[in-house]
């Protein structure tokens, strides 16, 4: 097995060698450890908004409140884009695992800020303004998480089945949206809906605040993969441009990709209980049992795309995305029987598995070394802010306005979009960086040789 300056892992390296094998499983092991508890840490606001809301926005109605933590929910979003450049450049110049190292650390801070925010009756306006901050904080976090996760993962994943490997990521990151409904349905079990109001929602993030100190942990001693360059040039704007096709395709079937996830995960649970009628235990019970299931299919779609190809994966997505999304949701607002909900949401996941089962790894693919982290990170943090982080806070626009429907066309037009992009973009089993034999740019249309210019 060779291996790199720092104990880096060589991405060229024997994959059958059993030594080597073993390094990069536990490589993967120790990057998705990290990833959960990133996620796990960001996704307690969404799922203990129910609760926390009139703590901090104590005026009008439920929805008038829900809406207004999902306004500060979206721009943890927004600054998702500045993580995304901001770790992708350092992912790039420094090392993956420094990205990763320093990411946990701002979201165990955020994380433990969030716990211990005082409340509007304590502070009064300073308490919404001093959340937004957390939630910045955090968004910054895990804006640079995905990028360099995501790179990471695919770098030292096997050759011929990184489809599978790199599909942990979205084991991890679904694991974590688990682990806070987890921690939800049990805190709801032994608090009274008072007592969650009152002080039972800060639990949660103090957990998280925890478990990040484990992550760290775990995350210093990884392998590098970065391998040594131009460091001048590697994660900066100009290289990234000399990519701008890849960067564009990735752009358009993200943005689908963000919104139909979010709008079956986090948006879910408020839709099951503000427009279906179920009550807020059923509805964590409904989304904590899908998002297992959710999770434990995410290295089928991953497998399934070493064997068909990523463009298939795509491909396949986007058209049955745009076929599903409005059928399945009008079916839901009308009904309040726990076995059904669980069922078509379960069937909506498994279509959008066949993106996030290769999520990160048909980004990684488009982007050379120099940018892959930075390519990566902020095509993702860039469509995942404009669609991803306000799907909660558009549908609860529509459903305010009485345009509730609206909203499952808004997203199907998204998916249309992302279709068009999955049949735009290069296979990468042939023109891809990892493991095809000609380039991106060649499947594009550009000039053979100019990406490496």
């Amino acid at each position: 097995m060779a291996v790199h300056e720092a104990g880096s892992i060589a991405i060229d390296s024997n994959p059958h060698d059993a030594a080597d094998r073993r390094r990069r499983i536990m490589a993967i092991v120790g990057s998705s450890s990290g990833n959960l508890v990133e996620w796990y840490d960001f996704y307690c606001y969404a799922f203990f908004a129910l609760y926390f809301a009139p703590a901090f926005f104590p005026k009008g109605d439920a929805t008038s409140q829900l809406l207004q933590t999902a306004g500060i929910f979206a721009v943890g979003f927004f600054m998702r884009p500045v993580g995304g450049w901001l770790f992708g450049r350092i992912g790039d110049q420094v090392g993956r695992r420094a990205s990763m190292v320093i990411s946990v650390l701002m979201m165990c801070f955020g994380s433990l800020l969030i716990g211990i925010l005082p409340t509007y009756a304590t502070v009064g306006t300073l308490a919404p303004v001093l959340l937004l901050l957390a939630r910045m904080l955090q968004g910054l976090s895990v804006g640079g998480e995905y990028g360099t996760s995501a790179t990471y993962m695919s770098e030292v994943a096997i050759k011929g089945r990184r489809g599978f490997f790199a599909s942990f990521q979205y084991v991890t990151l679904i694991g974590g949206q688990l682990l806070a409904s987890l921690v939800l349905v049990l805190l709801q079990s032994v608090l009274t809906a008072e007592q969650l109001t009152a002080f039972g929602w800060r639990i949660p993030f103090f957990i998280g605040a925890g478990l990040a100190v484990v992550a760290l942990y775990l995350r210093r001693s990884l392998a590098e993969t970065k391998e040594g360059g131009d460091k001048e040039n590697a994660g900066t704007f100009g290289a990234l441009f000399k990519h701008w096709r890849a960067f564009c395709v990735v752009l358009a079937y993200t943005a689908g990709g963000s919104l139909s996830f979010y709008t079956f995960t986090t948006y879910m649970q408020k839709y099951l209980v503000n427009t279906a009628g179920m009550p807020k235990t059923s509805a964590s019970q409904v989304m904590t049992w899908v998002l297992l299931v959710y999770m434990l299919i995410q290295p089928i779609f991953g497998a399934l795309s070493d064997k068909i190809g990523r463009k298939a994966n795509m491909i396949l997505y986007s058209g049955l995305g745009m076929l599903m999304v409005v059928p399945i949701m009008s079916f839901l607002g009308t009904n309040k029987d726990p076995y059904l909900a669980f069922a078509m949401i379960t069937l909506g996941l498994a279509v959008i598995s066949f993106y996030t089962g290769i999520s990160g790894i048909v980004k990684a693919e488009l982007f050379p070394t120099n940018v892959r982290a930075l390519g990566v990170g902020l095509s993702y943090a860039l469509a995942n802010a404009t669609f991803g982080g306000t799907a909660e806070f558009v549908a609860l626009w529509f459903k305010d306005t009485g345009m509730e429907g609206t909203f499952f066309w808004y997203v199907t037009v998204m998916l249309g979009i992302a279709f068009v992009a999955s049949l735009i973009m290069p296979n990468p089993k042939v023109h891809g960086y990892l493991d095809g034999a000609g380039t991106v740019e060649e499947a594009l249309g550009k000039k053979p040789g100019y990406a490496h210019a």
